[in-house]
């Protein structure tokens, strides 16, 4: 009974976060990804056709077509169950990258298993699953790897949020055990893990940390696109909120996060704020093996469906290539190399961490 009313309440949760990114005004306020401070240097002579330019990549092992992650966002209701489908469709088609939101929810309740099944709409896609740190340290690898083989999942996406459950009603609090979590899936799942924030950024001392514990592929969620802090702020009640209201804006700007983690060695996805094919080409260019976009798709998908969505990615693809064939880069890999200048506060960040 106990299971069934936690289950109960994380749908619910789920739900509520849905309404909150697709409606509400949930972004960072003060802070940016800082990837404006990103300046790529024009080639007046790029010397190729537009035409040549390849978005092809690899990541986590598998080919994609463009360096796009459908990034991770939701999981275990009935109205989570039709959008990831949509979405598992539209990355099987196009060929990128669909990430689940987390599936503490099916593990709570194997019920909900069925809102995180894509495989049938998305049978080649790069998969990843999802489950949180903390979750992680209280389960077997066993179970974890349930998680992982129901779905079909080809990595499997651990994420931290400590800012999120501090703030959260009811949130975790105890935050000892993650990286150890972390060691041993990375030891024994027999998948690539991947380890995500979810909206604040990972520091490169961080990253020196799972670096050691094996882990070799992150996805920085940065500040600057949703605050999911800002997120529990509003599902907190009003007598709750001021801590929240304070914290709203913490984090390392998701440019920063990548700038600091690539030099490591990660391949890194580039998530948080991220909405145009600019926005791509400049997180590339510092190194982001892919990059990662939610709320912009969900947004896009609650607006219009699928045709959105769709409408969203061509426009990011579009202007993606355009970006390459001005810096003269055929390929994905190029874009590591090129020239860039960077300055405003991405310049202060760097000078004083890295």
């Amino acid at each position: 009974m106990v299971k069934r009313g936690r289950s109960r309440s994380i749908s619910t949760r789920k739900k509520q976060h849905l309404d909150l990114c697709a409606t509400a005004d949930v972004g960072f306020r003060g802070v940016t990804t800082l990837l404006e401070d990103v300046h790529l240097v024009h080639d007046a002579l790029p010397e190729l056709a537009l035409d040549e330019v390849d978005l092809g990549t690899s990541l986590c092992g598998k080919t994609l077509r463009a360096p796009i992650v459908i990034a991770s966002m939701t999981g275990g209701t009935s109205a989570a169950a039709r959008i990831n489908l949509d979405l598992a469709a539209i990355a099987e088609a196009r060929g990128i990258a669909f990430g689940l939101g987390s599936q503490r929810a099916m593990h709570e309740d194997p019920a909900a298993a069925w809102t995180y099944e894509v495989r049938k709409v998305a049978p080649t896609a790069l998969l990843l699953g999802n489950i949180g740190a903390i979750q992680a340290s209280r389960m077997r690898t066993a179970e974890v790897q349930e998680l992982v083989e129901r779905i079909g999942a080809d990595a499997l996406c651990v994420h931290l949020n400590p800012a999120m459950e501090i703030v959260q009603p009811g949130g975790d609090r105890d935050f000892r055990g993650a990286l150890g979590a972390i060691a041993r899936l990375h030891a024994e799942l027999g998948v690539p893990v991947v380890v995500k924030e979810t909206g604040c950024g990972i520091s490169a001392s961080v990253g020196r940390r799972l670096l050691e514990a094996g882990i070799r592929t992150v996805d920085v969620s940065g500040a600057g696109g949703t605050s999911w802090v800002g997120v529990e702020t509003l599902r907190a009640r009003a007598g709750d909120r001021a801590m929240g209201a304070e914290l709203w804006d913490w984090g390392i700007p998701t440019a920063a996060s990548v700038a600091l983690l690539a030099p490591l060695g990660f391949q890194v996805i580039a998530t948080g704020g991220v909405r145009t094919g600019l926005d791509v080409a400049r997180a590339l260019a510092l190194g982001a093996a892919a990059c990662g976009v939610a709320r912009a798709v969900l947004q896009a998908h609650s607006k219009g469906g699928g045709r959105e969505v769709d409408r969203l990615i061509d426009g990011i693809l579009g202007s993606l290539k355009a970006a390459m064939a001005l810096t003269g880069s055929r390929k994905v890999a190029d874009l590591h190399m090129i020239p860039r200048v960077i300055g405003g506060r991405l310049r202060d960040w760097l000078d004083q961490l890295a």
